[in-house]
């Protein structure tokens, strides 16, 4: 059976996850990317081919000259569409088209959860550096196709709006960007899996932010259960939205007892969250969600462990410079609980300051059964190790 995979950069989600599980599985697997050296140098032995992947027409016809495909599959926030119609073209299980455009296009996403009458949100989309009129400051400045808190800030007036604007289209020249009410709370995830049938909720994750303006993911604490009050909100939401097929990553906030969705990623949960999750759960996370896009059913009960307790770390830069001292790789066991650390930026690079994930300097992850002792312990790890940024 071959298995078609979409992808842009690598990442450790395909590279330690998905291309892993397809061998596993025994699968023929060919990716196609507009990156192919990048993918070669990563994975030589499989194969890849070149395309225009952010085209789903470039994909049809690549895969049609091709092989005969068995599932089209992406863990690429990007490409979710595109693998959407181009597995729908072959008459082959997938995401409903609609539903991965809802769920990429943030505006579209606010427009569908109104429509619905599950939540209601101020927003509205900039193609020029402009303040809006009815704008309710603070409010959240973002692209309407972002992903990882590239470029979301909070804004605290029209001035701020105006400037921040002009920066981020200078970035991304043509760029739709949103502006939307900030939506207060502690923030969550919920992590989903389904096959257009049955869906299994596999938890979720408590987030903590850098301070503002920026949205950098410090830490994530798992979240075995989240209250049933608010699971059933947020999979309101979801429904709303169409979404029920394969893996899902959701981001929301509870404020007053009221959930409310941040964004949504048709995607399994990355920066490692995803290879912690199938450790701790103790189940063939990649395998499960790859068999979905073979039209294969989900088993009733997946039989996941239900004791774990685990915390994901990321230190990170926070000024531009040269890194100069960071710890190695390592993995050991510290009074019951396993520690996985791996550096994500190597001594002697240069950075700019981003104000998002792409300014982390390694990730940590840590499982046990007890949190305290998790916590204790990855704070004793964090604290005997030196990043050191020279300007």
């Amino acid at each position: 059976m071959r298995l078609y995979l979409l992808a842009l950069n690598p990442t450790d989600s395909v590279t330690e996850g998905f291309l892993p599980a397809a061998a596993r599985l025994g699968l023929d697997v060919t990716v196609l990317t507009d990156r192919p050296e990048a993918h070669r140098g990563t994975h030589p032995d499989i194969e890849v081919l070149e395309c225009d992947v952010r085209d789903h027409r470039a994909v049809i016809t690549r895969i049609s000259t091709h092989h005969r495909p068995d599932a089209v599959f992406t863990n690429s926030d990007h490409l979710q569409t595109q693998a959407a119609l181009a597995a729908a073209y072959f008459d082959l299980p997938g995401k409903d088209w609609r539903a991965a455009l809802r769920t990429k296009d943030k505006a579209e996403m606010r427009r569908r959860l109104a429509a619905a009458g599950v939540d209601t949100v101020w927003s509205t989309e900039l193609t020029e550096p402009v303040a809006p009129a009815g704008a309710p400051y603070p409010c959240v400045l973002k692209p309407r196709e972002g992903v990882a808190s590239e470029d979301v800030v909070l804004v605290d007036g029209p001035d701020d709006l105006v400037v921040q604007a002009k920066e981020i289209l200078a970035r991304r020249p043509g760029a739709v960007l949103v502006v939307e009410e900030y939506l207060p709370g502690e923030l969550y995830t919920l992590e989903t899996l389904g096959d257009g049938r049955l869906r299994h909720v596999l938890g979720g994750f408590h987030t903590e932010l850098s301070p503002p303006p920026f949205f950098v993911e410090e830490r994530l604490t798992f979240v075995p259960e989240h209250p049933e009050p608010v699971l059933t909100q947020v999979l309101a939401q979801l429904d709303a939205l169409g979404v029920g097929f394969g893996a899902c990553h959701t981001e929301f906030v509870v404020h007053a007892g009221r959930a409310r969705i941040i964004e949504v990623n048709y995607r399994a949960i990355g920066d490692q969250c995803d290879l912690l999750l199938a450790r701790l759960l103790e189940i063939p996370l990649f395998e499960h969600i790859l068999r979905t896009h073979l039209g294969e059913p989900l088993p009733a009960d997946l039989g996941a462990r239900r004791d774990g307790a685990a915390r994901l770390e990321y230190p990170y830069a926070q000024r531009a410079g040269t890194l100069l001292e960071a710890p190695s790789a390592a993995e050991l066991t510290v009074d019951g609980v396993d520690l996985t650390y791996r550096p994500l930026r190597g001594v002697g690079e240069r950075h700019d300051f981003y104000g998002t994930n792409r300014d982390y300097l390694g990730v940590l992850r840590a499982i046990g059964t007890d949190q305290p002792t998790v916590e204790r312990v990855s704070a004793g790890f964090l604290a005997e190790r030196r990043w050191e940024i020279q300007p």
